[in-house]
């Protein structure tokens, strides 16, 4: 059976959304599966002390300072809080945690959505609606372009002159953002100016989904895909190529809406990625896969074998484990 053969399959190639900056504000907060993350849910593994640091460090900067959290006094010599690690520690658990501790308006989203939001508001229109914020919480804290840091070095300054607390996560240390994608070396004041807002955090330690399984992401035959799509009301079935272009032609900001209602992805005939960009666009379609826990079935290629070797040696290989940590996990039903 083929994609023409089969026309009632719905196809995530069909779906091109819109989004506004207010939709995007409104989404601004922790994916479902952190909806109630705690400190005192997040487990730490004794052999990687760094991890209950975390934890420590974490709890001191939700302590409500005389009276309120994040409530002014004498200011901190870094104003920021910075999660560093490898994918799978629980960084994004602990950011949570601090964002559920924090009193007030208060902001979470990944890094594409906050320069997704400065795109859809303008500058000044996302200062202004972040401004007044008590924390300002932004995963997969990540460089990837000139614009991208002078933006950031901006908006984040202006925010912590504001009152604003801002806490991150990343797999890179602030002062090494960007480093092997552009020529970072022309952008080192507003790197070090970035990097000098916070106080970094290192968490250690083993990939938290590999705890409960190991080996590839799993992959099927054509057939079973397609039965397994159509045994699932609202699946979407789709072929790899195609998918890849038609995220070529959808913001990721609009990923997340591009899933909604979808409860498994069917993907056919996966091989491996030749072209970084679209490798970079199918990194943050699976962090929008995994935000909303959705399970995928494919054929062809396991997903985790998606990236090429020189992918993996180059600037982004920590991305791409990440996303291949994730595809493993989304295919065998494994959860964080």
């Amino acid at each position: 059976m083929t994609q023409e053969h089969a026309p009632t399959a719905l196809r995530l190639v069909d779906r091109a959304p819109s989004i506004t900056g207010e939709e995007i504000a409104a989404e601004l907060v922790p994916p479902r599966q952190f909806a109630d993350a705690t400190l005192e849910s997040y487990r730490p593994d004794p052999e990687y002390p760094s991890q209950a640091e975390a934890v420590a460090a974490v709890r001191e900067a939700a302590e409500p300072p005389r009276g309120g959290l994040f409530r002014r006094k004498p200011k901190p010599d870094k104003p920021g809080l910075y999660l560093d690690g490898g994918f799978g520690v629980g960084k994004t658990h602990l950011l949570a945690a601090l964002w559920h501790r924090a009193d007030g308006r208060k902001y979470f989203g990944t890094f594409i959505e906050y320069t997704a939001l400065v795109g859809a508001l303008g500058y000044r229109g996302a200062a202004d609606l972040l401004t007044g914020a008590s924390l300002i919480a932004i995963d997969e804290f990540e460089l990837d372009d000139p614009g991208d840091t002078m933006m950031m070095t901006r908006l984040l300054g202006e925010l912590v002159e504001s009152g604003s607390r801002i806490a991150a996560t990343s797999n890179t240390p602030p002062n090494a953002l960007g480093e092997g994608r552009f020529a970072a070396s022309d952008f080192l004041r507003e790197i070090h100016a970035l990097s000098e807002r916070f106080r970094t955090v290192r968490i250690d330690g083993l990939d938290y989904r590999r705890r409960h399984f190991e080996g590839h992401a799993g992959t099927s035959s054509d057939q079973e895909v397609e039965a397994a799509v159509a045994g699932s009301p609202g699946a979407t079935l789709d072929d790899f190529g195609a998918l890849l272009r038609h995220l070529g032609e959808v913001h990721p900001s609009r990923y997340l809406k591009m899933l909604t209602g979808v409860p498994l992805v069917g993907l056919r005939r996966v091989e491996q990625l030749t072209d970084q960009a679209d490798a970079l666009r199918f990194v943050a379609f699976v962090d929008r896969l995994y935000d909303a826990q959705i399970p995928v079935v494919a054929s062809g290629l396991p997903l985790d074998e998606v990236f090429a070797e020189d992918m993996l040696a180059g600037g982004y290989r920590k991305k791409y484990l990440r996303a291949m940590s994730r595809l493993i996990s989304l295919t065998s039903g494994a959860t964080e």
